[in-house]
């Protein structure tokens, strides 16, 4: 269980510069990471049972938001 919600620049530290440029330049990376950073802090509280959930619920929003990490990881490599 998390208690710090990471951002994408704690998940790809020497990319946090791409990110901001990506960020900025294309609206599609925008879009996922925008989703990445809202599914991060919804688990957040879901995970600190601010926002308590089923275990259904919290693991299908965890593979949602490795699948956008995926994604993003994909942007940064390219």
């Amino acid at each position: 269980m998390s208690h710090v919600a990471n951002e994408l620049t704690d998940e790809f530290p020497a990319k946090a510069e791409a990110i901001h440029k990506l960020k900025t330049s294309d609206a599609h990376f925008a879009r996922i990471a925008d989703r990445y950073h809202e599914l991060n802090r919804t688990l957040h509280r879901m995970e600190t049972n601010v926002e308590p959930t089923d275990d259904f619920t919290l693991e299908s929003l965890k593979k949602e938001r490795l699948k956008l990490k995926d994604e993003i990881a994909g942007y940064l490599a390219a």
